[in-house]
């Protein structure tokens, strides 16, 4: 189901690199849509948000910024710092190696960016706090370290398919930092979607939600897969997803329509049939509704004439990574 939600805003492939840096060192990253990580493989450094308390990053540390609102990342919050210049890009490879130059001690990281369709963001994206940090302890979320050090050996020694291994592990890296939140928070909060991952009832009726948008779900039907009465499956569901059950349905057969509408050449009538349509007339009235155009328009829209141009680390700059809608 979390991979579901992650294809669904899937806005471009991931993209990884390995800093080497020296101090003193700071790099400044400007607002942006889209969502990094970044990993303390050695050394240690300061994440400086630009509307809160600078935080300190130690060996094993993991942050992830679900939307980039503005930071910056140093060797100490005084150091001086320069601002991120993206360079054109020069092609789809998922890897790149950088290095800042300096005289003091040295911080490795790995950090990888993530682009999202912000047309098609799932209501967990919103959930997620700015920045999610999963401090190294001793025991604990043993497969995502395995995932660090996987992407650390490729990214060191690249080998034949390394960067079809990277994007696979960089969505691994992804899932399981989602994971990990999500089970940390469902222990703090009833509500929300870190709820809903974590109770197996609801779990059951979005799988079936989600693997078969074209059914003609009812609230009987999917109240009977999570083994409860409708009006109580009804209640438990909007509290929890912040809209009733067949409101979702509609929600995400409009996702799944606009991700086949960018990524497929299906005919219109086929996707209809996909997302539970009976005519192109009904699923395009739908779709405008959503979106606020036709079909045939969105999916003629070029992505990159309304959304930012993809910055990509300049492998002689200083910053090794930024994220942004592609």
């Amino acid at each position: 189901m979390l991979s579901d939600v992650l294809t669904a805003m899937r806005g471009g492939r991931p993209h990884a690199a390995r800093t080497r840096a020296r101090a003193p060192w700071g790099v400044r990253f400007p607002p942006a849509d889209g969502a990094g990580c970044h990993v303390i493989l050695q050394g240690s450094c300061w994440l400086i948000p630009a509307n809160s308390t600078p935080q300190p990053l130690n060996v094993g540390d993991v942050v992830f910024l679900p939307r980039v609102t503005g930071y910056a990342l140093a060797d100490h919050p005084d150091s001086p710092v320069v601002e991120f210049r993206p360079c054109p890009d020069d092609g789809d490879a998922p890897l790149d190696q950088v290095r800042i130059d300096g005289a003091g001690p040295t911080a490795t990281l790995l950090c990888a960016a993530y682009y999202f369709d912000r047309d098609r963001t799932h209501p967990l994206l919103d959930e997620l706090p700015d920045i999610i940090r999963l401090s190294a302890e001793v025991g604990r979320h043993t497969s995502l370290r395995a995932t660090v050090e996987l992407l650390g050996r490729e990214l060191v020694t690249p080998q034949a398919g390394t960067a079809a291994i990277l994007t696979s592990l960089i969505d691994m890296l992804l899932l399981f930092i989602l994971r990990a939140w999500l089970g940390e928070q469902a222990a703090r909060t009833p509500t929300g979607w870190a709820a809903i991952f974590n109770d197996p009832a609801m779990m059951s009726a979005l799988r079936v939600i989600h693997a078969h948008p074209e059914q003609a779900w009812t609230v009987e039907e999917l109240a009977a897969l999570a083994g409860m009465s409708r009006a109580t499956f009804a209640k438990r569901f909007a509290t929890l997803a912040g809209r009733p059950p067949l409101g979702y349905l509609t929600w995400w057969r409009m996702t799944t329509a606009a991700r086949l509408l960018r990524e497929s050449d299906a005919p219109l009538r086929s996707i209809a049939e996909q997302t539970g349509y009976t005519s192109e007339f009904a699923f395009a009235k739908a779709f405008k509704r959503q979106y606020g155009q036709a079909p045939g328009q969105y999916r003629r829209q070029d992505p990159a004439t309304d959304r930012q141009e993809r910055p990509r680390p300049d492998r002689g700059s200083a910053y090794p990574l930024t994220s942004s809608r592609r």
